[in-house]
């Protein structure tokens, strides 16, 4: 997403709007204390609504799942590790996240990593992530289960438990829209 004009208008018929397809690697990242690491994601076109992700974005030509979900890891938080270390796939869904300036349809793949807490090293953020990302943190399972701010995705909590189970077959979690900052 891109930082609006000032004069921008918000279409409300997704028609109006541009559509992007792609894949993507996205990984629940999970400390010793069962906490989990978010981000606080925004659309500048839709001013006081936020949500959380898992780190996590776009598979590149050329990128297994598990590649670009290792170099997503690396840039947005600093971590570096080896693609052995992460749990699953996990999960698989087809998301579609209705923005002020796009519809993003999302063929996402889900991991797990169990790693000890650390200090998360930003300096790999795109130029979009800069503006977008404006927050991070650990959230506790207490805290993910009282909370009322947006967790995309709404399953995060069964997901780990899936990992926990072994390996296995992802699970199909079908179609999603209702992650939308604006109507898909």
């Amino acid at each position: 997403m891109s930082t609006p004009p000032r004069n921008f208008v918000i279409p409300d018929d997704p028609a109006d709007r541009l559509r992007r397809r792609r894949t993507a690697a996205r990984v629940i990242v999970v400390d010793p204390n069962d906490r989990i690491l978010l981000f606080c994601d925004t659309d500048p076109g839709c001013p006081g609504q936020r949500w959380w992700v898992t780190p996590g974005g776009g598979i590149d030509p050329g990128e297994t799942e598990r590649e670009a979900a290792v170099r997503e890891l690396a840039e947005e938080n600093g971590l570096r590790i080896a693609e052995t270390e992460l749990i699953g796939p996990v999960a698989r869904r087809r998301v579609q996240h209705g923005y002020s300036d796009q519809v993003l349809d999302q063929d996402e793949v889900f991991f797990v990593l169990r790693t000890a807490a650390f200090e998360l090293d930003s300096s790999g953020f795109t130029e979009e992530e800069k503006i977008t990302l404006v927050e991070h943190r650990w959230w506790s399972p207490r805290e993910l289960s009282e909370t009322t701010e947006w967790i995309w995705p709404q399953q995060l909590r069964q997901l780990l438990a899936l990992a926990d189970e072994g390996p296995g077959v992802p699970v199909d979690l079908g179609l999603v829209t209702d992650e939308s900052t604006r109507p898909v």
